[in-house]
């Protein structure tokens, strides 16, 4: 699995050594994903196989230029998203209804530990929230976009790596209520519980207002809206997301993710010539 590299387009890489000094330094982010491209590189060492690879990188950049701008020069809308499964999952869409993945549009909901909404258009990823420190619903643990006053009083209180800490691993569901796995949330909606059934309405409504956002993006002109990760099995959740966004496309339910054989698979399509391996 790729992690946070620099922004590139999405596709299969071989791992080389630009990309290793970049992994072991973490120079783009500390994150776990890091190991991924090295263990490719030290597992192809130890078989004696030329190439390893890594897919679809969560830095994977194919934005419209029109999506980067914030509002502010010199702040810049950054694409940080969950890629891999969620091309992966769209591919398998576009197969079932027959289309061509490179022609079809989907707005695709990853919804798991971490969050990402993202408007694909033909077969790229040309808008998205920053589900780590950016924009979007609030997650597990994230708090997704905040209103800036309460941003900038924090950052007058407290040290900037404190607030880097609350806002990607202390917001979210765990702040509210105090866990962060999402059985439990589940489970707490099911047996009743006020404060829980009070902050599960705003997540499902911030994450259908979402949704509705990058069907916009893309015009209405959608071929489906895919909802996957651990959060689709709970299926009143899904049914609360088609009460809010079914009247935009069909909706498509892809529960859980499916990395590994996605990894496979871009290797795969480069192991059988229907792809190039791209040069980090």
């Amino acid at each position: 699995r790729g992690g946070p590299v620099k922004p590139l387009e999405g596709g299969t890489y071989l791992v080389n050594q630009a990309l290793l000094d970049d992994l072991n330094s973490c120079k783009f982010a500390n994150h776990a994903s890091n190991l991924g491209g090295i263990i490719a590189d030290r597992l192809a060492r130890d078989f004696g196989l030329k190439e390893s690879y890594i897919v679809d990188p969560v830095t994977t950049d194919n934005m419209w230029d029109k999506a980067r701008l914030s509002g502010l020069p010199g702040i810049t809308r950054i694409c940080r998203v969950h890629a891999l499964n969620i091309k992966a999952v769209a591919r398998k869409i576009a197969e079932k209804q027959g289309k061509d993945f490179y022609k079809a549009n989907y707005v695709v909901a990853h919804l798991g530990g971490g969050i990402s909404i993202a408007a694909l258009e033909g077969g790229k990823v040309v808008d998205v929230n920053d589900g780590l420190l950016g924009m979007g619903p609030f997650s597990m643990n994230r708090a997704g976009a905040m209103p800036l006053i309460g941003i900038i009083n924090m950052c007058y209180s407290m040290p900037k790596e404190e607030v880097i800490r609350i806002f990607s691993r202390e917001s979210g569901f765990k702040a509210y209520i105090g866990t962060e796995d999402f059985r439990d949330i589940e489970n707490q909606v099911k047996a009743g519980d006020p404060e829980t059934l009070k902050v599960f309405d705003a997540f499902e409504y911030q994450v259908a207002k979402e949704i509705g956002a990058y069907a916009a993006a893309l015009k209405g002109k959608l071929d489906g809206i895919i909802v996957t990760g651990g959060c689709a099995y709970f299926k009143k959740f899904v049914e609360d997301l088609k009460e809010y966004t079914g009247w935009m496309a069909e909706i498509f339910v892809y529960p859980g993710e499916d990395e590994l054989a996605a990894l496979a698979e871009g290797a795969f399509r480069v192991v059988d010539g229907k792809e190039k391996a791209k040069v980090y």
